[in-house]
């Protein structure tokens, strides 16, 4: 069997940078300078699975050479079958290491490993795309709640039949978010009879999802000059005050017309944190897109790009179907899929991404 010893030479090349990386992150002076620090640490993470992957198959090859050895110089046929069972064990091994070092060598989105902050809004449909629009919410809570992850509310406008006209939050965990959300952009389609519907006709509705990956404090500079800040009461269900004091946050951005708000907290300076950071991962995401339609350019499937005007997903409850356009892929639970049930379809879609990945970087 020939092995890709070009692609243990790629790994290794890293070897040095990797190391160095290691050393200034170790380095008082380094650590005083926190945009490079936090730029450094970066990098320094998205070396750590390649090297450590690197090390792994240079151990497969050197096991897999001494258990050849053993064949060749071996006169004790114990021996040689133990060395035939290693070798076996280790060629079929390396095919999966080795598309796994592939995979690790191309450059990933470099946002994958930020929080994400998602927005979700009732589309066609009118009520009922509110209720859905508040399904879809609980699903992504629940996932979050099996992930680990912690969401906050950043802002909510509620549908007059229950769900939401708008629900925007965050999503924020050690591991990084954004890299698996980011599939769930686009519009996601609902057929089934509404909670408003007296003849038991099947309705289609829709609600559109948007995530972005939330800026760092060192991504966007803001020039306080260029942001208007309102404040004003925050509000609950059927617009009943929920307090009376100027607690709520809006926040306008001069220069791109951006508006943010944020009512959740009590706190009018918590809701102004929360609202600068949205504020800063818009505008983020502004030059964000730039790369997205750069994928989208490049990429047959919509996976992972940026068109979030695109139906990418369909909840048929007559069915109890679910249906990702992208990829083709079904799945026939969707009360489970509803409950946050949702990390099969992502996988599938990670896996048709690296596909891709790995054609355009052979092409």
């Amino acid at each position: 069997m020939a092995n890709d010893n070009t692609l243990l030479t790629k790994v290794l090349s890293l070897q040095d940078k990797f190391n160095s990386l290691q050393a200034q992150l170790s380095d008082p002076g380094v650590m005083s300078d926190m945009k490079k620090y936090v730029q450094l640490n970066k990098d320094y993470k998205e070396l750590e699975p390649i090297i450590k992957a690197g090390l792994e198959y240079k151990k497969m090859l050197e096991n897999l050479a001494s258990a050849k050895d053993v064949l060749i110089n071996e006169s004790d046929p114990d021996l040689k079958d133990l060395a035939r069972e290693e070798i076996s064990e280790i060629e079929a091994a390396i095919p999966d290491k080795e598309q796994n070092i592939k995979l690790l060598l191309i450059p990933a989105d470099p946002d994958d490993s930020k929080n994400a902050i998602v927005e979700i809004r009732g589309g066609t449909g009118g009520d009922e795309a509110a209720i859905f629009a508040g399904d879809l919410f609980r699903m992504y809570q629940h996932y979050a709640e099996i992930k680990g992850w912690k969401l906050e509310v950043t802002d909510q406008s509620y549908g007059t039949s229950g769900g939401y006209k708008q629900v925007v939050f965050k999503l924020s965990s050690a591991e990084g978010v954004y890299g698996t959300m980011k599939y769930e952009s686009g519009v996601h389609r609902v057929q089934r009879v509404p909670q408003t519907e007296t003849q038991g006709r099947i309705q289609t509705s829709a609600a559109s999802v948007a995530v972005f990956p939330e800026a760092d404090e060192f991504d966007v500079e803001l020039n306080p000059a260029d942001i208007r800040k309102d404040l004003f009461c925050a509000s609950g269900p059927g617009g009943q005050g929920v307090n009376t004091t100027y607690s709520a946050v809006r926040l306008t951005h001069i220069p791109s017309g951006i508006v943010v708000q944020c009512q959740e907290e009590r706190s009018q300076i918590k809701n102004t944190e929360r609202a600068m950071a949205e504020l800063r991962t818009r505008l983020y995401n502004m030059e964000h897109q730039k790369y997205l339609d750069g994928i989208a350019a490049k990429r047959k499937t919509m996976v992972s790009t940026g068109d979030r005007s695109a139906k990418i997903r369909t909840y048929n409850y007559p069915q109890g179907r679910v249906t990702d356009h992208r990829i083709g892929w079904s799945m026939y639970n969707l009360p489970a899929f509803m409950n946050g049930d949702i990390q099969e379809c992502i996988d599938q879609l990670q896996i048709a991404e690296n596909a891709e990945r790995l054609k355009e970087a052979g092409d």
